[in-house]
C-alpha cells in the first residue's frame, strides 16, 4: 500500500494498518505500508520488487493500493495482473473519468459506498451507469475483455464477493487467451527499462564532475545566461 510523502514535512503517517484493523491482524494477511517518496505513477520506486518478494513468500493474492487517481497514477498497471479502479459516487470521478488515462488501463471499475441507507445506493448506481457509458468510448487495453463496472459497500460488506468473482473471471479469460502471460512478459520488460533508467540517473547524479559543475550551472540558469536545456546539455557533455 502506497502513501504519498508530503513535500513540506518529508514524511507520511502511513496509517494503513490503523485503517485496515481487521486485515492487519489477520494471520494469513500481511500489510506493508510504504511511502511513494515523491515518485510519480502512484507507487513507490521498489513496489514491483516488493510484490515479487511477497509472491515468492507464498502470498497468492497481492493487493497494491496507489496514492490516488489521475494521469500519473498508472505505473501500477505495469506490475499487476488485474487493474481495478475504485470510485466513489458523488466524488466527480464518474464525470471526469473519460478524461483520465487511468480509465484506459482499468480492467474493473468498482463504485464503493453503495450503502442501502440515505439514497447512497441510488447515487452509486447512477455513477456506475455513467462510468459504464464512458468506458464504451474508451478502447479496451485487452481485446478479449471489456472493463466491467460493479457496485460494493465496504461499510455493509456487500458486493465484495461479486468483485472477487469478476477478478476470477478476468483471470480465467486472460489465461485462456494467453494475454495473462503476454502481460507479465511485457511488464517485466517495462520494469527492466524503468530500473535501468533509474540506475543511470542515480549514477549520473553521483558523478563527481556533475556534482562540481551542477551548482555553477544552476547559478547560470538563475542569471539567465543559459536555458535549462543548454545547462543540461553542458552537464551531460
Amino acid at each position: 500500500y502506497q502513501r504519498r510523502v508530503r513535500a513540506r514535512s518529508g514524511g507520511s503517517i502511513l496509517g494503513d494498518k490503523t485503517r485496515m484493523q481487521r486485515l492487519a491482524v489477520h494471520p494469513r494477511a500481511y500489510v506493508r505500508p510504504s511511502p511513494s517518496r515523491g515518485s510519480l505513477g502512484g507507487v513507490a520506486r521498489h513496489t514491483s520488487q516488493v510484490a515479487a518478494l511477497c509472491s515468492a513468500a507464498g502470498f497468492d493474492a497481492l493487493l497494491i493500493e496507489t496514492v490516488g487517481v489521475g494521469q500519473s497514477e498508472v505505473a501500477v498497471a505495469n506490475m499487476c495482473d488485474v487493474f481495478m479502479l475504485l470510485a466513489a459516487a458523488g466524488a466527480g470521478d464518474e464525470l471526469q473519468g473519460i478524461k483520465k488515462g487511468i480509465m484506459e488501463v482499468a480492467d474493473l471499475v468498482v463504485v464503493n459506498k453503495a450503502d442501502a441507507e440515505g439514497g447512497a445506493r441510488e447515487r452509486a448506481q447512477r455513477a456506475a451507469s455513467e462510468i459504464a457509458s464512458a468506458l464504451r468510448l474508451v478502447r479496451p487495453r485487452n481485446a478479449v475483455w471489456h472493463p466491467r463496472t460493479l457496485l460494493c459497500s465496504a461499510l455493509e460488506k456487500s458486493g465484495i464477493d461479486d468483485v472477487w468473482r469478476a477478478v476470477c473471471d478476468f483471470e480465467s479469460v486472460a489465461k485462456e487467451s494467453g494475454r495473462w502471460t503476454e502481460r507479465r512478459l511485457a511488464q517485466n520488460r517495462q520494469w527492466f527499462e524503468t530500473i535501468l533508467v533509474e540506475h543511470l540517473l542515480d549514477n549520473f547524479a553521483a558523478d563527481e564532475r556533475v556534482c562540481r559543475e551542477r551548482r555553477a550551472v544552476e547559478l547560470a540558469i538563475d542569471a539567465g545566461h543559459v536555458t535549462p536545456g543548454e545547462a543540461a546539455d553542458r552537464l551531460i557533455a
